[in-house]
């Protein structure tokens, strides 16, 4: 009797093992591959699944997720710089073509990688490193291209190649950043050199309004003197009769001279010379005016 519980209970231990193994469950984005005796049968989806325990095994499980790799590429570009070219490859499992995927590539990182530094290596080189820099987006697209149609026959989607690095050398680095430097010296000094020109131009052409409106202040100075000097005139010969207007201006004359030493001697700080002479000297002055007016007036009839 004891003999027979033992019996039942491993047989029902081996019954409880087979169906354990019976089931198995694949995660969501994910796919087994399922072979019996060693050859392919099937996939499995998400989800609960069913085998026949020890005739058929799961070989394997894929992630129908995107998957990233970052492959590094250095190379030599058309101006002889070497440059470290950083490229990453975004890709698939394709549902349809799991088996593919599976079986017919060892190892697809190695895979996509080769292809990857082939097609950087064959681009770069025929761009200078300005020109690498600008045109990363064509080589990211010639890297899908080829991966593409090379990847497609092994199961993989190829959905995005990006270039998100470029490294030079380090000192073509330092170059570059004195060219940058010096060239935007260059703008400062000339726009410096510009605004120079333009505050000079301005100051000049300030200075020459300033002469003229002080010209035009001396003129209508001297009109107003020359009005009030022949109103002075003409009073005065009404007023004392027999007078001339010589006379007049020596009279004016000797006032000014008066005036002028008064306004001298009235200032404390006057760094004014007076050379030896006399006021009867003004009448020389006033005989030269009269010459040289005379003179003028006779120029101007001829």
């Amino acid at each position: 009797m004891e003999v027979m519980w033992i019996t039942i209970a491993a047989v029902g231990f081996i019954l409880f093992v087979i169906i354990m193994k019976s089931f198995f469950t694949v995660r969501q984005q994910s796919v087994a591959l399922v072979e019996r005796f060693g050859k392919y049968k099937g996939t499995a989806r998400a989800g609960l699944n069913f085998l026949i325990p020890f005739i058929e095994t799961v070989r394997g499980v894929l992630s129908l997720r995107i998957q990233q790799l970052e492959v590094k590429v250095e190379t030599k570009t058309k101006d002889n710089v070497f440059v470290k070219t950083l490229v990453s490859v975004q890709f698939r499992v394709r549902e349809d073509k799991v088996y593919d995927a599976f079986y017919k590539l060892a190892n697809y990182q190695e895979q996509i990688t080769s292809y990857v530094f082939d097609v950087v290596r064959a681009e770069v080189p025929k761009m200078t490193l300005d020109e690498v820099f600008e045109k990363k987006d064509s080589i990211a697209n010639a890297v899908k291209t080829e991966l593409t149609e090379t990847m497609q026959d092994y199961g993989y989607e190829i959905v995005k190649a990006l270039v998100t690095d470029l490294d030079p050398d380090a000192r073509v680095k330092v170059a570059m950043n004195e060219i940058n430097e010096q060239q935007r010296l260059r703008i400062a000094a000339n726009e410096k050199g510009e605004a120079e020109k333009i505050l000079k131009v301005k100051q000049a052409e300030g200075e020459a309004e300033r002469m003229r409106l002080q010209g035009e202040g001396i003129a209508n100075q001297r009109k107003a003197i020359i009005e009030g000097l022949r109103q002075s005139i003409d009073e005065f010969q009404r007023s004392i009769p027999g007078t001339s207007a010589s006379d007049v201006m020596s009279l004016v004359l000797m006032t000014q001279y008066f005036d002028t030493l008064k306004e001298l001697g009235a200032s404390g700080k006057s760094t004014a010379i007076l050379l030896p002479h006399s006021p009867g000297g003004l009448k020389d002055v006033a005989a030269q005016i009269r010459e040289a007016i005379i003179s003028g007036n006779l120029a101007s009839k001829e």
